[in-house]
Formats: C-alpha cells, sequence, structure tokens
C-alpha cells in the first residue's frame, strides 16, 4: 500500500452547522477574556492585581464550563467525564488534568497520570454501562491453608468486545494509550481477549496555520488490513483531540475503501469543542469520549489552555532527520512499560514485522 491521503481544514469546516460556527464563536470571544487575565497574571509587577486576576479567571472559567457543559448536553455523541459522572468523582479528574498541563510534571510522571486518566475514560467509556451486566471470575490465591483458596469476583460485562474491538493507533502520541486501552480491554473480558492493532502514519503539516491545515496519512508507512477492520469496533485513543483532522482523514480514507465499521470511539485526555463539534458531523456513529473539555484552538492549532505537545511529553522529541519508528518508539518506553503491556507489545511487532 502506497501513496498518501490529504485532507484539508477547508473540508473539515464544511462538516460544521451553521449553529455550530456561532458556538465557536462564542466560547472563543469568553475564552479570550481569560487570555486578559493570564496575560495579567503573567506580567503583573502588583500582587494586587495578581490576586484580583486570578479570582477573575476562576470565574471565567466556571462560566466557560457552564456553557461547554449546556453545548455537549446537546450532542449525544460527545461524552465528557466531567459532564457526565456523579460530583464525588470531578476531583480526581481535576487533579489529573492539572497535573498532566504542569510544566513541572516531569515525562515519568506525564505517563503515570496518562495511564490513570486512560484507566478513567476505560471506566466510563465501556464498563459503566455494563454495570448492570456482570459476570463472575474465579481466581486462586497463593493462601494454601488449609486448603488453595479461591476468591470470586464480579466485573462488568464488557465482553461484547472480544473478537470485535480493534485499536486504530494514530501515531505518535497515540501508541501509549492504544497500548493502555488494550490492556483494559484484555483485563475486563472473560477470555483474555487481546486487541489487534491497525497503525496510521498521519501528521499535520506544522508549517501551517489551523485554517488552512493539511492532515497527511502516509500509507507506505502505515501498517493495517482493509478486511481486519469491516464490521469491527473501532477504537482510537488518542491524548489530544485538537481539530479532528486525523480522525476524520483515517475514518473517510477507511470509508472511501469500503469499511463499514460497527462503531467507532475517540478517546481523549482532553479535547477541544472545534474537534469535537467537526467529528461528530464528519463520522456517522461516532463517539467523542474524553476526560476533558477545552474552548478553543489557537492559529497553530494547539487546544488553549491545553498541555502543550502531548505525543513529546509522553516520548520525547524526535531527531528531524531520523524520526523513530514504531519499533523504535516503543524500545524508547523501557522494560517496564513494556513488561506491563507485553501482549499488546507482541501484537504490535506482529503487525509492524508480519
Amino acid at each position: 500500500m502506497t501513496g498518501k491521503v490529504i485532507l484539508h481544514a477547508s473540508d473539515l469546516d464544511g462538516f460544521l452547522k451553521d449553529s455550530d460556527k456561532e458556538t465557536i464563536r462564542e466560547v472563543r470571544d469568553m475564552y479570550s477574556k481569560s487570555l486578559e487575565l493570564c496575560g495579567k497574571i503573567e506580567s503583573s509587577k502588583n500582587l494586587d492585581d495578581v490576586l484580583k486576576a486570578r479570582e477573575s479567571l476562576v470565574v471565567a472559567s466556571n462560566d466557560i464550563g457552564k456553557f461547554l457543559k449546556d453545548v455537549c448536553a446537546n450532542e449525544k455523541n460527545i461524552h465528557v467525564y466531567s459532564f457526565e459522572t456523579p460530583r464525588e468523582l470531578h476531583g480526581q479528574a481535576s487533579r489529573l488534568i492539572a497535573k498532566l498541563r504542569s510544566p513541572d510534571t516531569d515525562h515519568a510522571e506525564f505517563l503515570y497520570y496518562i495511564q490513570r486518566a486512560y484507566e478513567l475514560l476505560f471506566a466510563h467509556t465501556f464498563t459503566d454501562s455494563a454495570m448492570d451486566s456482570k459476570y463472575s471470575i474465579i481466581t486462586p490465591t497463593p493462601v494454601t491453608n488449609p486448603v488453595r483458596n479461591y476468591a470470586v469476583h464480579k466485573v462488568p460485562n464488557v465482553n461484547g468486545l472480544s473478537g470485535q474491538a480493534v485499536m486504530c493507533v494514530m501515531l505518535r502520541g497515540a501508541l501509549l494509550p492504544s497500548m493502555i486501552i488494550s490492556k483494559e480491554i484484555q483485563d475486563y473480558t472473560a477470555d483474555n481477549y487481546i486487541t489487534p492493532f491497525a497503525l496510521f502514519r498521519i501528521k499535520r503539516d506544522e508549517s501551517k496555520k489551523e485554517s488552512n491545515m493539511d492532515y497527511v496519512l502516509d500509507l507506505g508507512k502505515s501498517f493495517f488490513r482493509l478486511d481486519l477492520l469491516d464490521g469491527k469496533d473501532l477504537i482510537f485513543a488518542d491524548p489530544m483531540n485538537a481539530t479532528g483532522g486525523s480522525l476524520v482523514t483515517i475514518v473517510k480514507y477507511l470509508g472511501d475503501n469500503g469499511v463499514k465499521p460497527r462503531s467507532i470511539k475517540f478517546i481523549n485526555v482532553i479535547s477541544a469543542l472545534k474537534g469535537s463539534l467537526r467529528i461528530v458531523r464528519a463520522i456517522e456513529n461516532c463517539e467523542v469520549h474524553t476526560l476533558w473539555m477545552d474552548p478553543i484552538l489557537n492559529e497553530d492549532a494547539y487546544i488553549l489552555p491545553g498541555l502543550g505537545d502531548a505525543g513529546d511529553r509522553l516520548n520525547g522529541e524526535d531527531p528531524k532527520e531520523f524520526p523513530r519508528n514504531m519499533i523504535q518508539l516503543i524500545a524508547d518506553y523501557g522494560s517496564s512499560i513494556n513488561n506491563l503491556y507485553r501482549s499488546q507489545v507482541r501484537k504490535i511487532e506482529e503487525t509492524v514485522l508480519g
């Protein structure tokens, strides 16, 4: 399979309704006030002015959060953890996002918090809806006196994913999140199901701005079989959903080549409103599941307030002349990650190496 598939930002915006564009303009206006306050916090030399700006930023953030919650309440295919779960659970999501945003969070901590975030996301996406349908796991324990002990645990039934779920990896930041979700599926299915992987080499043209961005799918450096994707539950896990362009490019290509998935889920730690709306408008029956919703994008197509480049923070930066391939990325995770996700690593190696 060779060649490249390119999608333009103008194609993405063509999917948006007029009401979507008005919503995006409205939240952009709201966030412009937050940006002014951020500037005061960053540059003011007067402590009282900084404290007032911080207080005002909290109020502005609350207003934006309420606005986004109202918008998402009318979108049945957009699911935001902090909008849909009980208030008792919101604190842990807020703290996770705060740690991931912070420039002081180092690489090892960032990996740790990404793993925690995807465990919450998996629960909200799959197991919460299966709580009324459980099956029993009978597990031997190390205790043998007076006899070998066996423990019974009831777990949510996600066995419908067995044989149907395929992890679709949009390089590079999506690699570890995809492995985490696959591991969760393996742990929750009765048959210890290990998902196959489809690997897509797609990137944005970083020389362009959000308004004229191109999304380039390099088929020659991707690893997937169309026949193994047809009729399956396609799961995409990417820390950030900024513009939605990469996902739409891949799914539109698959559809043009006769692939009709049973379902499509896009699972993110942070999703921008614009990217979420583009996806649910462009892809029929696709669901966006995100731990947190951020309001806008800047002109470089980065999420605001965002957390920077999630791929670089997860994997480290690639040398521009010699970008790492999939196997090199896995090797750089180290033995602790590779041992934890050894079944997933084996599947990925099989996919890449044949």
